[in-house]
């Protein structure tokens, strides 16, 4: 998903940087050349190193989300193995006959009860 925002914000890009009056005078030297060149696409250098640096920050974007997709992950089963302590930690207390500790709001998505 990244990548494809990445592409579609190098063409938004490349388009606004492109001065108006070159489409045009484009047109015109594609019309003197030779036919089999006509339908060729021709990308400046600079279009491709856009490009390059544009990959460069895709890929360096989906690696951190891949690396806090991780951490997220292992946060949630933190939260989850809190819950069962605390589950646990108050049935042992209702046991004993004391008052159960209040469930923290924060620790009530992880229940698995």
């Amino acid at each position: 998903m990244i990548a494809v925002v990445g592409a579609i914000a190098s063409i938004l890009v490349a388009k606004v940087s492109t001065p108006r009056g070159v489409s045009a005078g484009a047109d015109r030297a594609v019309e003197g050349e030779d036919a089999r060149d006509a339908g060729e696409l021709r990308v400046s250098p600079e279009i491709w190193e856009r490009f390059a640096v544009l990959e460069a920050k895709v890929d360096h974007l989906t690696q951190l989300v891949e690396q806090k997709k991780e951490e997220v992950t292992t946060l949630e089963r933190l939260l989850r193995m809190a819950m069962r302590v605390v589950r646990r930690a108050n049935r042992r207390l209702a046991r004993v006959g004391q008052v159960p500790e209040e469930v923290p709001r924060e620790l009530v998505p992880y229940s698995i009860d």
